[in-house]
């Protein structure tokens, strides 16, 4: 039975897909807002929030002198110019009359934003924002304006309501949905909004070309890309992925990590005493190196993606905390205990018991001793050298190369209309949020604030001005 009842269908209810649903039925249209989940959010539950904006309120409140040309140019900086200038300017433009827009809805900040933040590569000046909640302060006011969208305009929300194919007509024009149990639904226009797929480990392996070890939301599993491409929409961004530095794996064997107990490894905020090494048992990159951009993309290079932070009880008890929000003695507890943290008597029986070369891993530590000792330059220019590592018990923390957002997504133009090959328009169909892949407004980096930011800003323009033209 097909319902021809709506001007606009939104697929996922989620970063983008909330505000586009919410702007369009303000504006009069039938709206229909979809989610295969039993609730609203998506990934907003678990992401850390991050918003980024140039010439905000908040920043002309604390004096911080910023400008859209000077967030391109760190963009375009980060990025070593492998962003999509059309969209990272479009996706700045908008940035702060959103955020401006969310603080009006009753956003809250937390005090100490904006900031520069040393997670990912620092920006030139503090444009980063987030709320004391991380994801879940952006949910909370969209999660009003949903609901005053739902009592009173023409928004119609669907939970448990999984999206199977797009309809088309014979000319290939997009015109509504299947759903899973079969039913068709009919649209003027239909905006996917699905998110990522790092919680889809044979997509993710095809399209990034890497093992998964994710901690993205479990519904980020490339649906709207998997239904695009079945039409004919281009897929863009295959050769961009990059991972997130480190993580500890899950006691459950599932490949996800435990992004709660994540290894704190920027050098800005914890000068690290320990070293890093593979699965040989050797160093690969100068552990203070400050930019955590330089050492993701070193991360790529090794054996795995995965490697193992070395250190003694005097790096225990004056770096910490090694793991967010723990004390040393929890670390002491839970060596050999949890999976990914070890402890020895011995190099070699950490070796054996952390799953690294015993031999290199010995070799590689007297070598760390002695430059030290000697006063002799290290191999890797690191400069931070407070302390040999001798002093027994030693410890290990086995981290992995990890995703939280994904890279490749699908092709739009600058209205967010979904591509083919060929770069024509498959019409009536659009696009934001995730699903663009993170490439096309951070490029092969992890520029702060430029997922979220661009997904609510090109969520809430889609609702504004779809179907005007």
């Amino acid at each position: 039975m097909t319902e021809k009842d709506y001007d606009l269908i939104v697929v996922g209810a989620g970063t983008a897909g909330i505000p586009c649903a919410v702007m369009a039925s303000r504006r009069g249209l039938r709206v229909l807002l979809l989610d295969k989940a039993a609730e609203v959010g998506g990934s907003l539950h678990i992401s850390g929030g991050h918003m980024s904006a140039a010439g905000t309120r908040r920043q002309k409140e604390k004096g911080i002198v910023d400008s859209v040309d000077s967030h391109n140019a760190d963009i375009d900086r980060i990025s070593r110019g492998s962003a999509r200038k059309d969209l990272v300017n479009k996706a700045t433009e908008l940035a702060a009359p959103t955020l401006d827009w969310l603080e009006d809805n009753g956003f809250e900040f937390a005090p100490e934003v904006p900031r520069l933040v040393y997670g990912h590569e620092p920006y030139s000046v503090a444009r980063t924002y987030y709320g004391p909640e991380q994801g879940k302060s952006i949910l909370h006011v969209l999660k009003r304006l949903l609901d005053d969208a739902l009592e009173k305009y023409s928004l119609t929300l669907k939970l448990n309501s999984a999206v199977s194919e797009l309809l088309r007509n014979e000319k290939g024009d997009v015109h509504g949905v299947v759903l899973e149990d079969g039913s068709a639904i009919s649209s003027r226009n239909t905006v996917l909004t699905t998110g990522g797929f790092g919680a889809n480990a044979q997509l993710f392996e095809k399209l990034e070309k890497a093992v998964l070890v994710s901690a993205a939301w479990p519904t980020s599993t490339g649906d709207g890309l998997l239904m695009a491409e079945k039409i004919g929409a281009a897929i863009v961004g295959r050769d961009t992925y990059l991972p997130t530095f480190g993580g500890l794996p899950s006691p459950d064997g599932t490949g996800r990590v435990r992004w709660s107990d994540r290894p704190l490894l920027i050098a800005a905020e914890r000068p690290p005493y320990e070293i890093y090494v593979d699965l040989k048992g050797k160093r690969w990159v100068a552990e203070d190196e400050p930019s955590i951009d330089a050492k993701e993309h070193a991360l790529t290079t090794i054996e795995k993606m995965v490697f193992w932070t070395i250190f003694d009880e005097v790096g225990l008890e004056n770096s910490h905390p090694m793991i967010v929000d723990w004390e040393s003695q929890k670390l002491r507890d839970q060596a050999n205990v949890l999976p990914g943290v070890f402890s020895g008597q011995t190099l070699e029986e950490l070796a054996e018991r952390a799953g690294v070369d015993a031999l290199g891993l010995v070799t590689t530590v007297q070598k760390y001793n002695s430059d030290l000792l000697s006063n002799t330059p290290d191999e890797f220019g690191r400069s931070f050298r407070p302390s040999i590592i001798s002093k027994s018990p030693f410890y290990a923390i086995q981290n992995h190369a990890i995703t939280l957002i994904t890279f490749s997504g699908i092709d739009v133009d600058t209205q967010l209309r979904v591509l083919r090959e060929d770069g024509s328009i498959i019409q009536n169909l659009f696009a934001a949020g995730e699903l663009l892949g993170s490439a096309a407004t951070m490029g092969r980096s992890f520029a702060g604030g430029m997922l979220v930011m661009p997904s609510i800003s090109f969520g809430k323009w889609l609702g504004q001005t779809i179907g005007i033209n």
